[in-house]
């Protein structure tokens, strides 16, 4: 029982924490409002205007911010988030988060596991020379094919266990130059990180992974506070490459039946293109390297008496 009062009031929080943080960056000349004259405490809408633009008193709309209201009406949430000029995806997150302080506790999440099942591994090696691997919900890779651990030039330096991708984009030094547009491939990696944790804000695979980043990356601490949760996804991805040079890549990222939240994501170019010779040497030159003490290892057994 104190475990699903303790779900409750972090769901309580979430809420009120995401319509705070959509209020303060929704401007009034957005929502056809003037910000007057007068010291504004925040750039974005006062308490009071939204509560007018969505039609409900400012009592009621504070408790919902304070976390004290957890069951607003369908209406309520619709009225707000055309105030707040909520897209679709931001609009789904607000009900979902209302749906579950609403309950209280949802029906406890399978642990995230990390193991991933022998055929998805084959699949992957199947894909060669396409980038391919799979990720957990909270960004761990699992497993991977040469190219899919190359692309990210240098993760391979770090132990297999500490292979995430939100934390190579903001910890590993190589990440802002393998990515011209590191802005936005961040922006999007902690939206999706920021809904995942906004409806299920006490997994342990989240807490542990966003509390680390939130101390060691002020870029990351920013942007987690904006509350973004819809992160626009790029059909391609540029990546200026160390071993290999400039490539663009068409990307695919897809959710796998029957696993705790795992995806498998895919790199791919048109064949007889610069892009896909560069992305064949990145596939062979890791295959090889990573063959060659596994070769070595094997000549010296044999050279044991």
């Amino acid at each position: 029982m104190a475990s699903e009062h303790s779900t409750g009031r972090s769901a309580d929080r979430e809420l009120g924490r995401f319509l705070h943080a959509r209020r303060n960056q929704t401007r009034p000349e957005q929502v056809g409002l003037t910000a007057g004259t007068g010291l504004r405490r925040t750039p974005g809408l006062r308490r009071e205007e939204l509560a007018t633009l969505a039609g409900i008193s400012i009592d009621y709309y504070v408790r919902l911010e304070r976390g004290k209201e957890t069951r607003p009406s369908p209406a309520v949430l619709d009225a707000l988030a055309r105030a707040l000029r909520l897209d679709d995806a931001e609009h789904q997150h607000l009900r979902e988060l209302a749906a579950l302080a609403a309950r209280y506790a949802a029906e406890p999440a399978p642990p995230p596991g990390r193991t991933v099942r022998p055929h998805l591994k084959l699949i992957l090696e199947t894909m060669r020379p396409d980038p391919a691997y799979v990720i957990s919900r909270s960004m761990d890779l699992l497993a991977w094919n040469p190219g899919g651990l190359a692309l990210y030039a240098g993760l391979d330096d770090w132990p297999a266990t500490q292979r995430n991708l939100a934390r190579y984009l903001f910890l590993h030094p190589t990440a802002r130059t393998l990515f011209p547009d590191w802005d936005h491939q961040v922006r999007g990696c902690v939206a999706r990180l920021r809904a995942l944790a906004g409806t299920d804000p006490d997994a342990s695979d989240l807490t542990g992974l966003v509390g680390e980043l939130l101390v060691k990356s002020p870029d990351f601490a920013k942007l987690w506070e904006r509350y973004e949760v819809a992160g626009r996804k790029k059909i391609h991805k540029t990546f200026h490459h160390p071993q290999v040079g400039v490539l663009t890549l068409s990307a695919q990222s897809m959710h796998l039946e029957d696993t705790p939240g795992q995806r498998l994501s895919v790199y791919a170019a048109d064949p007889g293109t610069p892009d896909h010779d560069a992305m064949l040497l990145l596939d062979m030159a890791t295959a090889d390297s990573a063959e060659r003490p596994a070769r070595q290892t094997g000549r010296q057994q044999r050279r044991q008496p």
